[in-house]
């Protein structure tokens, strides 16, 4: 039997950096961060569960300054498992919890290019789970994800739910990882669950998204649709550069640690600053639930061979990066995302705007 626990998102402020070796910068802060934070929620139940949002490492600069996919992969993109993630090891040895974080890192077989990848590391220390993002912010993030590759990835991972949404048996439970954009996409939190996910990450989210509700909609509807949990924990102040002196809030708080029935179990409004979000897992309440009901446990339900109909004729485009790197910001806008809208309107999905 798994006791229920308290997991722990936490809300960081962040330097963005111009080299690899500023990530220590934001290392050391989350170190402290930590230390905050599981100890005053483990004054409720053990935390056994630290998720460190998407950015927390590296900032997002590769995306604001819309900067060169190669240079960055050399220069700013680290290597998993490498020196960051034995930082963290070492913080989930002392703390006995699995850590959930998120970096941009580079791919051993593919030679100046950068993933978004998430990863859970094991209160041993070891690295248990990769996940690379499948759905970038799609108009400014530079990140290579699978579909970009995706004949290559396919020869060489199988065509199955692991090769895209893998999920890792625990014990605090099954544990998925599902980044910031991903979450926009309901297909990509129903993968992890058919998979057999019971706790997703999912972080982070800017302002005015978060602000205006979308980032709690999402969230909130992806647990209740799959009955798991849901830890998302955004990010905090945001400065450009190390030595940036001016803090920027860009993210809006509005932090959520989320039940099995969509219901918020833990909540953090506040964003400008350092701070983190706490709230209790409860696995074995998840699993009955999931057995006994007679009609909200959705997933039982699942008519797929009507499904499949809706999937059948392909609408992004697959190996967008197969033979060159990721575009920067003009460019994609008039390649990839008119060209998109246009696709949309030809086929009759969407009516042409009268205004």
């Amino acid at each position: 039997m798994i006791k229920p626990y308290t997991a722990v998102g936490l809300i960081p402020t962040v330097r963005g950096i111009r080299k690899r070796k500023d990530i220590m910068l934001n290392l050391e802060h989350l170190s402290h961060l930590v230390k905050a934070a599981s100890w005053l929620s483990s004054l409720d139940l053990p935390v056994r569960l630290i998720a460190f949002p998407e950015g927390a490492l590296q900032g997002f600069n590769d995306e604001v300054l819309d900067l060169d996919h190669v240079k960055f992969a050399r220069e700013g993109a680290i290597d998993i498992p490498g020196e960051e993630t034995d930082f963290l090891g070492k913080i989930a040895k002392e703390y006995n919890a699995f850590i959930v974080a998120q970096a941009k890192a580079r791919h051993p077989d593919l030679k100046d290019r950068f993933f978004n990848v998430g990863f859970i590391i094991n209160p041993q220390g070891k690295v248990i789970l990769k996940h690379y993002k499948v759905s970038p912010l799609f108009p400014v993030e530079h990140s290579v994800c699978p579909h970009d590759v995706y004949d290559w990835w396919v020869e060489k991972y199988g065509r199955n739910l692991n090769t895209f949404w893998p999920v890792v048996d625990t014990e605090i439970g099954r544990l998925g990882i599902m980044m910031a954009n991903e979450g926009s996409y309901p297909e990509n939190a129903r993968a992890l669950a058919m998979n057999g996910a019971e706790v997703v990450y999912r972080a982070s989210y800017p302002h005015p998204a978060t602000g205006n509700e979308i980032f709690e909609i999402q969230s909130r509807a992806r647990a209740l649709d799959n009955n798991l949990y849901i830890v998302a924990p955004n990010m905090g102040t945001y400065y450009l550069f190390p030595e940036e002196t001016t803090p920027i809030d860009t993210f809006g708080g509005r932090s959520f640690i989320i039940n099995y029935k969509g219901q918020i179990v833990g909540r953090q409004d506040y964003g400008a600053g350092s701070t983190y979000v706490g709230g209790v897992i409860d696995i074995e309440a998840m699993r009955d639930h999931r057995a006994r009901a007679q009609w909200d446990n959705w997933m039982k339900d699942l008519r797929t061979e009507l499904y499949q109909i809706v999937y059948e004729k392909p609408i992004y485009p697959k190996n967008l990066y197969l033979k060159r790197a990721p575009m920067k910001h003009a460019e994609y806008l008039e390649k990839v995302i008119k060209k998109q809208i246009r696709l949309m309107h030809d086929r009759g999905i969407w009516a042409r705007p009268g205004r």
